[in-house]
């Protein structure tokens, strides 16, 4: 896989800042007793895991780290191992007291507490981690910390997770594989969500990544990001007042999400709804079609979708797009992307555009398709490239330039 190619100064993420916490959200899970991906028709629908469907708590723990009154207990088995009013160093003195392994150990904490900015609990391989409470976060921190983290590491998984306040990352995961996780629910006021990457070894991707249900409101960055990932599976990345992308994939390859659903999300900015970019979808030297999206909803925030620096192999199913503030869709240097594969409803908000830059060849192999748009405009501009098409599209108030 190549290096990741360095952002362009409108790709890169912003320095964090504090920003509102919206009301909060219950969840609606689908109940599903297997771990497996299914494709019904054209549209992903991604089943959740048997650890991830199961109600908190539910499952057989090894370790935990249980809060009662002020004091936090972390044991094994019968045998305590933490006793204190830390809930980072009880859920680590926990997870740490589980002997060497080679398949998975289950890790419950009953309780919430909070945790700095500027700290971690980080997860060795073999290890599930199910918190049937909320991790606060607070203060100030640098570099790669987040209250939830693991690198180098393989066959780690977080059933069950809520955060709150402002970490740097909600979850941050470096250079994995085999990767689960299940409900994840972050209210925050600054921070990115999900950073998943393989910046620990840029020459080995991050494989085997499944995110079951997530949903991420007022971080000021992504709620999710992937960078140099090799198969990925997504079910849901819901998105409420996020500074940048509700779902953003970096030189990712071989992913299947479900939906993405994002209002709010990077206005004022470039960003989008949903977002590739840096190669993302690229395999070896070519565009075969490896991104698989199911849907993808937009309302507000920046554009809905938008395809950049060199990516491509994408096929997105449907759309629902309203009232973006920029680009309703954007597809700048990108190659064999269609949109939509079943239907799409475009309305309001920015124009729905092919479009090139001149360090990069020019967009290839772009189908605008099974579209209903309204009130905004579909133009091709500058006229570079080829096999750039529009079919089956009813336009409304709507005026079509193509070259």
């Amino acid at each position: 896989m190549s290096t990741p190619r360095p952002q362009a100064p409108s790709e890169r993420a912003a320095t964090p800042s504090t920003g509102p916490k919206p009301p909060s959200r219950s969840w609606r899970i689908a109940v599903v007793t297997a771990a497996t991906v299914a494709l019904t028709g054209t549209g992903a629908v991604i089943g959740l895991t048997q650890a991830s469907a199961a109600a908190c708590g539910a499952l057989s723990y090894q370790a935990d780290a249980t809060l009662s009154g002020s004091t936090w207990t972390a044991r094994r088995g019968s045998s305590t191992v933490y006793t204190g009013t830390d809930m980072r160093a009880a859920v680590q003195a926990a997870i740490s007291s589980l002997p060497s392994r080679t398949s998975k150990q289950n890790v419950l904490v009953r309780g919430s507490g909070s945790i700095s900015a500027n700290s971690r609990i980080s997860l060795p391989s073999y290890t599930l981690l199910d918190v049937c409470g909320t991790i606060n976060v607070t203060g100030t921190g640098t570099g790669d910390q987040a209250p939830v983290y693991s690198r180098g590491t393989h066959d780690v998984e977080v059933a069950h997770l809520n955060v709150t306040g402002a970490p740097l990352y909600g979850i941050f995961m470096r250079s994995v594989n085999n990767l689960i996780l299940g409900q994840i629910d972050m209210r925050l006021s600054r921070g990115l969500g999900v950073r998943i990457d393989n910046y620990g070894d840029k020459a080995v991707p991050s494989r085997n990544i499944r995110l079951d249900n997530v949903y991420v409101s007022g971080a000021s960055s992504h709620a999710v990001e992937t960078y140099g990932v090799d198969g990925l599976t997504v079910g849901t990345v819901t998105a409420r007042n996020v500074g940048e992308s509700g779902l953003l994939l970096n030189q990712t390859v071989n992913a299947t999400v479900g939906t993405v659903d994002a209002d709010n999300a990077g206005a004022g900015t470039g960003y989008a709804a949903f977002r590739m970019a840096n190669r993302n979808g690229r395999i070896g030297s070519s565009y075969s079609t490896n991104i698989r999206v199911g849907t993808v909803k937009a309302r507000g925030g920046g554009r809905g979708v938008f395809c950049v620096s060199e990516s491509g192999g994408a096929v997105i199913d449907r759309v629902d797009i309203a009232n973006t503030g920029n680009n309703a869709v954007l597809v700048e240097n990108c190659y064999n992307v269609t949109l939509a594969g079943v239907s799409g409803t475009i309305s309001g908000g920015g124009e729905v555009r092919i479009s090139s830059r001149t360090e990069f060849p020019p967009s290839s192999n772009i189908r605008f398709q099974n579209l209903t748009v309204s009130n905004t405009n579909i133009r091709w501009s500058p006229c570079t490239g080829s096999n750039n098409t529009v079919s089956n599209v009813t336009r409304s108030n709507s005026t079509l330039t193509w070259c």
